[in-house]
């Protein structure tokens, strides 16, 4: 789980890659589509596609001559279940925290 989570993390550190599967999340989507907005050649954009493929969070297909990318949530499920976890830790930490100033504060007045 930790080299699936290393890899979705490095997936999402490039703002390419991001708005790449924001526009798979409205579905389906050939890499051509996918580089478009980019101004970017195939060839890089399936670069970008074989890092998304390698973290689990794309899917690719062959449709006649067309290479075809969908999402795939399950690793964005797994990250975002590893970041709650340390929200909860961090919330808990700030409570105790407040609750120790707040307990200072009425002994000084």
């Amino acid at each position: 789980m930790v080299e699936r989570l290393d890899a979705t993390f490095h997936a999402l550190s490039d703002p390419t890659r991001r708005a790449m599967l924001a526009s798979l999340a409205g579905g389906e989507r050939s890499i051509g589509e996918l580089a478009a907005p980019h101004a970017m050649s195939f060839a890089g954009a399936a670069k970008h596609i074989q890092t998304l493929e390698r973290a689990g969070l794309v899917e690719r297909r062959k449709a006649g001559r067309q290479q075809l990318c969908r999402l795939r949530s399950e690793p964005l499920r797994e990250a975002n279940a590893w970041l709650r976890q340390w929200e909860r830790f961090w919330n808990s930490r700030l409570d105790l925290l407040e609750k120790l100033i707040n307990a200072e504060k009425g002994k000084t007045e």
